[in-house]
């Protein structure tokens, strides 16, 4: 059986989004207030079955210990970006970018050559753009003041990220 691709998931701003918005119920978290949504429970349940969910929030191991049970989630694998190293290969960005692409490194070692999905409110422009060439790469930016919507589902599993396809070079004769 061929492995699921990673589904790379924020919580700020996608799960909780910025704004009230009906159908959110509010819980102090660690002197936060997070705003979340049954709707948000089901339809990871249902992206479950066509990816491998993994927490890529600096909530880190939090998101399992307060979010998850919250939605009704078994503790998922966590990206670590804390404790993160840079690495000489790591991908290097300019300017607003580099302190937005502080997750990419770490996603794409975690990654290692899997397809992925990643959803997030915070994402640098240049990777969402060459992404697009990508067919094992879905980046999908969310507005925070909304957080995931319906629309963002059905688009994580309409096409979900696979490898690249190899191509073999067959010479005729004649």
């Amino acid at each position: 059986m061929a492995t699921r691709p990673l589904l790379f998931l924020d919580i700020d701003g996608v799960l909780n989004p910025v704004l009230p918005t009906p159908g959110y119920t509010a819980h102090d978290l660690l002197d936060h207030t997070v705003l979340l949504s049954v709707h948000h429970a089901d339809w990871l349940r249902e992206l479950s079955e066509t990816y491998e969910l993994v927490w890529a929030t600096t909530w880190e191991q939090h998101a399992n210990t307060h979010i998850a049970p919250l939605l009704e989630l078994p503790e998922l694998p966590v990206v670590a970006f804390t404790d993160y190293r840079n690495r000489p290969d790591d991908p290097q960005f300019e300017g607003v970018e580099s302190l937005l692409g502080r997750k990419w490194a770490p996603l794409l070692r975690y990654a290692d050559g899997r397809p992925f999905a990643w959803v997030d409110d915070v994402m640098p422009d240049s990777l969402v753009r060459s992404s697009r060439r990508r067919p094992d790469r879905l980046l999908l930016p969310v507005d925070p003041a909304r957080g995931l919507r319906r629309h963002h589902v059905d688009r994580l599993l309409s096409d979900p990220p696979r490898p690249p396809r190899r191509f073999k070079l067959t010479l005729r004769q004649n």
